[in-house]
C-alpha cells in the first residue's frame, strides 16, 4: 500500500517528497549509524566534518563504534545496532539517517524492526519524509524501506568510507543530491553506453530501484524482495568472480525480477572477474532477450568516484545510441 500524507487537506505520494524540494537545508540534523560493517572514531570525525562544512548539524548514534564479541565484521550486536537505527529514524530532531559504511550485517536487522514504529516516525516536522543514505550492504535497507515505509532514499557514497574523504567530487555530487530538488536532474556517467536498445523505442520510465546485486539476490523469499512491475532496476557489485555474478544474476532471473523491469541501469562492477569485458558479455547475454533497454556503466556502486542515486522515485532511462540519459521525473 502506498503510504500518503495529507498537507494543506491534499494528499501527497511520499515518493514525490524531493523532486520540488532539496531533501535537507543549512541548519537541518543527520544521525550518522553503523547498521553494518565497524568503522573508527577517526573516520566517522573526518566524515562528520564534511556535513558540518556543509551547515549540517551531525549526530553520532549511541553505539556507532562499538564491537561485536564475536564477529569483527560487525558494528556491536544485531540488538545494538537496530536499537540505534530505530533510535535515529525515530528522533523528531533528525531529517536524515547516514549510514556510516557499508561491509555486511543490515539484512540481520530486518526481522527485529517494528515497521509500524518506523512508519510511525517517517515523517518529520516539516512534513515531508526523513532520508535515508548509504551504498553496498545498505542495500538491503533501501529495499526495506521501499517496501515497509515507501519512501524515497539516496543510494550513496558513505559518510566514513575512504571514497568519500579522498574524492571531491563524490563529495560534491553527494552534497548536490542533498541540497537540490531531485526532479528533472540527469544521472547519466561519463562512461555510460548503451548495452541494449531495447525494443520500447530505446525509452523506459518507471520507479527507480535496486542496488547491489549480491543484497538483491540475498533477499530473495523475503518480504524485502517484493517488487512491482515496470521499475527501472539499478544493479552493481564488487569483487566478484564472473561465475558467481552469473549465479546472482540466474537467481534474479528465476525469480522474475529481471523480465519484470521497464529497463535496468548496470552501474560498477569494480574488481569483478577477470576481465570487464567477460563481465560485460555475461550480463549482455542474460539481459540481450528481455527486449528492455539497458544502460551499461553507470558509475553509482562501487566506482572510485561513484555517483550517488535516487531510489524509489520516478524516472526515465533512454538507450538511445549515442545519445542514452537517465533522468528523474519532474512529478508523479
Amino acid at each position: 500500500m502506498t503510504q500518503t500524507l495529507d498537507v494543506s487537506r491534499e494528499t501527497v505520494d511520499l515518493r514525490a517528497a524531493y523532486l520540488n524540494s532539496a531533501p535537507l537545508q543549512p541548519g537541518d540534523t543527520v544521525a550518522i549509524v553503523s547498521p553494518s560493517g565497524p568503522g573508527t572514531a577517526e573516520a566517522a570525525e573526518i566524515g562528520a566534518q564534511f556535513y558540518r562544512d556543509w551547515g549540517l548539524h551531525v549526530i553520532f548514534s549511541e553505539h556507532l563504534f562499538a564491537k561485536h564479541p564475536r564477529a569483527s565484521y560487525l558494528a556491536g550486536s544485531d540488538a545494538v545496532r537496530r536499537a540505534d537505527l530505530m533510535a535515529a529514524w525515530a528522533n523528531p530532531d533528525v531529517d536524515a539517517v547516514v549510514c556510516a559504511r557499508g561491509g555486511y550485517g543490515a539484512m540481520r536487522l530486518l526481522d527485529g524492526i517494528d515497521w509500524q514504529f518506523m512508519r510511525a516516525h517517517s515523517v518529520r516536522r516539516d512534513g515531508r519524509p526523513k532520508l535515508l543514505t548509504g551504498s553496498s550492504d545498505i542495500t538491503a535497507l533501501h529495499e526495506a524501506w521501499r517496501h515497509h515505509l515507501n519512501v524515497p532514499t539516496l543510494f550513496s557514497p558513505m559518510a566514513t568510507n575512504d571514497v568519500f574523504k579522498n574524492s571531491e567530487s563524490i563529495r560534491q555530487d553527494v552534497q548536490r543530491w542533498l541540497f537540490e530538488p531531485w526532479g528533472g536532474r540527469t544521472l547519466v556517467g561519463p562512461q555510460t553506453e548503451v548495452l541494449v536498445p531495447g525494443k520500447t523505442e530505446g525509452t523506459a520510465t518507471g520507479n527507480f530501484t535496486g542496488g547491489n546485486l549480491s543484497l538483491l539476490a540475498a533477499a530473495i523469499g523475503a518480504p524485502e524482495s517484493t517488487f512491482q512491475s515496470g521499475d527501472i532496476l539499478f544493479l552493481e557489485d564488487i569483487d566478484e568472480e564472473t561465475y558467481r555474478i552469473d549465479n546472482l544474476l540466474i537467481q534474479l532471473q528465476r525469480w522474475g525480477r529481471l523480465k519484470s523491469a521497464a529497463g535496468i541501469v548496470l552501474g560498477s562492477w569494480h574488481d569483478c572477474g577477470w576481465d570487464l569485458l567477460e563481465v560485460k558479455a555475461l550480463l549482455a547475454e542474460y539481459l540481450s532477450d528481455l527486449e528492455i533497454p539497458v544502460l551499461w556503466e553507470q558509475s553509482f556502486g562501487h566506482d572510485p568516484n561513484a555517483l550517488s542515486t535516487p531510489l524509489n522515485v520516478p524516472g526515465t532511462l533512454s538507450a538511445i545510441v549515442g545519445d542514452c540519459n537517465l533522468t528523474v521525473a519532474n512529478s508523479l
